[in-house]
This record gives C-alpha cells, sequence and structure tokens, in this order.
C-alpha cells in the first residue's frame, strides 16, 4: 500500500490517497516424468523477483487470456513442451514489494517433446520432493509444498 499526499485542499483538508498494489494472475505448470521426478527451472540471476531460485515453470496470464491457454503458451515458451491442462492442484499468493500474485498450481497432462529451456532460465532438472527440499525455492514453490505438505 502507498500513501500519496496532495499539498492542495478540498473542504479545508488535505488530501491523501492511498494506492493498494495491483494483482496478477500467474500460472504454473506441475509436470511429472515416468518417475515421478517433478519439473523445475532455476529463475535468471537478473530476475526481479526470486532471482536464481527454482520454480515450477509458467508465467504471467495476459489481459484477456484465459488461464489454462496462458498456462499452456508459457509452458511451450519456457521449456519448449506441448501439454494439456490437467486438474487444479492448489494457490498460493504472493506479496512482493512491486505487485500482489496470486498464482494458480495446475498439474499437466498429456507431455510431449524435449525440454529445452528459454532465456528467463538458467537450469532444468527433473527432481523428486526430497531433492526438492533441499534446493532454494521461490517463494511460490516453497509455499505450495508446504501447504500440500510436501506431497504433489
Amino acid at each position: 500500500m502507498k500513501e500519496i499526499d496532495f499539498p492542495f485542499k478540498l473542504f479545508n483538508r488535505r488530501l491523501k490517497i492511498i494506492i493498494m498494489k495491483s494483482y496478477g494472475l500467474t500460472v504454473r505448470g506441475i509436470i511429472k516424468n515416468d518417475s515421478g521426478e517433478i519439473l523445475i527451472v532455476k529463475r535468471h540471476p537478473k530476475s526481479r523477483t526470486d532471482p536464481e531460485m527454482w520454480e515450477l515453470p509458467g508465467g504471467k496470464v495476459e489481459k484477456g487470456e484465459h488461464f489454462a491457454d496462458a498456462l499452456v503458451r508459457e509452458i511451450k515458451e519456457e521449456t519448449n513442451l506441448d501439454v494439456n491442462v490437467g486438474d487444479f492442484c492448489e494457490a498460493v499468493q504472493n506479496d512482493y514489494s512491486h505487485k500482489r500474485t496470486v498464482q494458480l498450481m495446475m498439474y499437466l497432462d498429456d507431455v510431449e517433446g524435449s525440454v529445452e529451456i528459454s532465456e528467463e532460465h538458467t537450469e532444468y532438472m527433473w527432481a523428486s520432493i526430497e531433492k526438492i527440499e533441499s534446493l532454494k525455492l521461490s517463494s511460490s514453490l516453497k509455499k505450495l509444498l508446504e501447504k500440500r505438505n510436501y506431497e504433489l
């Protein structure tokens, strides 16, 4: 929340306007391989939020875009995989200094292709929950795991 003090008066009172950080909608995909390992990607060191932390692939929903379409698009852009959106897993909220986000975590099905990461990330890994627990995680992935008692 940001408060702005205006230098003029209305009805003999100084005006103050409070500006709330707006919400953004983000989608993340849970992709498992045949061994039950989960695909995670490492954020670029220059990322504005959670630099060099591991996260689930996904990204922002554009204005007017359906969240499922956004998830399929983001997964293709970030990993080069073709997917179908499956069941809902969880939702988490993050409050950053510059924005607030609600992130929908969805299971992804019918995964096709080979992983090729975009420039937004520096590495990818197929990892067990035990391995993921030992890594430096994004705030949203950490919240997801805690909410789900480390079961995906």
